[in-house]
């Protein structure tokens, strides 16, 4: 009917493809009508089956479920037990971290120690070389002045003798 309804002229085309859309809706609803009277029967029987066995499928679901809840439960212990191990070596680990950071203070705080000491050596032994460099100063500085009264005393007593000598 669809394809002859197609074949026709334009206008009688659309007034007969609404009829025929009726037509199959009204055939629809009184299919799915027959199929809710035939199926209503037979879902009392099917509910009675299902009941029936699913009451030995709920009691080999329950043991079922159970057995995967006594799994679960074990993981879960285990998992708790890998936790409690876990944060007893990192407590551990945490208190050897702190041991170790107050050695590393008590050696900063020795080397700090050490490097103040040996600057206040290094000041000492700046002052000590500025005092030997004055002394040795002063000791080229006495040995001239003692050469120089030496020459003059050794020029006086000469002329002293060539004047004495002399006359």
């Amino acid at each position: 009917m669809d394809l002859e309804a197609r074949s026709l002229q334009p206008n009688v085309k659309a007034v007969l493809l609404a009829k025929l859309r009726e037509y199959k809706s009204d055939l629809n609803n009184l299919k799915s009508k027959h199929k809710r009277l035939a199926s209503a029967n037979s879902n009392q029987a099917a509910r009675d089956d299902l009941l029936e066995s699913g009451m030995a499928d709920a009691m080999s679901v329950s043991a079922n479920q159970r057995g995967r809840l006594m799994m679960s439960t074990e993981r879960l212990n285990e998992s708790s037990d890998r936790i409690k191990e876990s944060r007893r070596t990192m407590l551990e680990t945490e208190e050897l971290g702190v041991s170790i950071l107050q050695d590393l203070h008590q050696q900063r705080q020795s080397l700090l120690h050490a490097n103040d000491t040996l600057h206040g050596v290094d000041d000492n032994i700046s002052k000590s070389k500025k005092i030997l460099t004055n002394m040795s100063r002063r000791m080229s500085r006495n040995k001239w002045i003692i050469s120089s009264i030496i020459v003059v005393l050794v020029v006086a007593i000469a002329l002293i003798l060539y004047f004495k000598l002399s006359k």
